[in-house]
């Protein structure tokens, strides 16, 4: 079978990366040519500081979504897990949450309880897989998962029930329907401190995936070390979750579909799905931010979009017998 190129998809992600840069409502809304758009410092300062910094948060946003959770799928097998699943994305959640209502202009606070959190979310998941006495590992790391994820998502309902709410609880619960509304260059050097580093080392563990999608017997004999490296990948998988998460706040959907849709293009193969994957999120990421930003009179959440795109094409994807469960 002949292997599919990545080229056109690198060609579709830096026309549309260009494309997004032109598009808004300065001067006027729509695309707008360049030289239209450099004519006055005020388009320039727009460009530079406004648009500019939002394309690459919503790239990264794309990649690192749909690289953790094209690793996560790989990693326990199944086509259900997401870092939304595992504690990741709901522990981020709690962490930014309680930064914003309790350490409020703190520089860096929001980031680094995200980090905390999730981290903290991934490894009490573990913790209570290790102590559950029935199933495999995958059933029992992912039940976990689930019960973590409820946990911290009713600790993020206590910190909503005890907001402010005339001032607190509208900026929380806006933040939690995701979004890059303000996102300047303090929030992308933020977003790519943290989360570049996890899309590195995922990208370059790319080849030892499908080692490690196999059982730890299995994996040991072929030379790897299944379980030291399992949790590098978690934790990278985790450190680039939390990153973005504490920026755009709860996007969904990105990390299940997109790893189906690499797959069903560039074959099942982890050296193939993880740069595709890591591409496709982006560009998802960056026509539902285009969308969000441009079809209304005001921007609409960024995570809404997502999960109405990312459930609709997963129906689809069900209903053509292409995603398949092991029993």
């Amino acid at each position: 079978m002949r292997r599919r190129s990545f080229l056109p998809l690198a060609l579709l992600f830096v026309v549309l990366f260009a494309a997004s840069l032109l598009l808004g409502r300065y001067p006027e809304a729509g695309f707008v040519a360049p030289q239209r758009l450099f004519a006055d410092p005020m388009g320039v300062r727009v460009f530079s500081f406004l648009r500019l910094p939002r394309v690459i948060t919503a790239s990264l946003l794309g990649a690192s979504l749909a690289g953790a959770g094209s690793a996560f799928q790989m990693l326990f097998r199944n086509p259900l897990v997401e870092p939304g699943f595992l504690g990741v994305t709901q522990g981020a959640a709690f962490g930014a949450a309680g930064s914003i209502l309790f350490l409020p202009g703190v520089p860096g606070a929001v980031q680094v309880s995200a980090i905390v959190f999730a981290v903290a979310g991934l490894s009490l998941s573990f913790s209570v897989a290790r102590r559950l006495k029935f199933g495999g590992w995958v059933i029992r790391m992912v039940i976990s998962g689930i019960a973590v994820s409820a946990l911290f998502a009713a600790a993020v309902g206590i910190l909503k029930y005890t907001a402010d709410p005339l001032s607190e609880l509208p900026e929380l619960t806006f933040w939690m329907l995701g979004g890059l509304q303000g996102v300047t260059w303090r929030e992308t050097l933020g977003v790519a401190v943290v989360s570049v580093p996890g899309l590195t080392l995922l990208y370059a563990y790319r080849w030892r995936l499908n080692l490690l999608s196999l059982d730890d017997l299995t994996a040991f004999s072929l030379g790897a070390s299944p379980a030291r490296q399992r949790i590098l990948l978690l934790l990278a998988a985790s450190l680039a979750t939390a990153g973005v998460t504490a920026v755009a706040g709860i996007v969904g959907w990105v990390g299940l579909l997109v790893p189906h849709l690499a797959r069903r293009f560039y074959g099942a193969e982890g050296s193939r799905v993880m740069p595709a994957s890591m591409m496709m999120g982006a560009i998802m990421v960056l026509i539902c931010d285009d969308i969000a930003r441009s079809a209304m009179v005001y921007e609409f959440p960024l995570g809404i979009l997502t999960s109405l795109l990312g459930a609709g094409l997963f129906l689809m994807l069900l209903a053509s017998g292409r995603v398949r469960f092991r029993r």
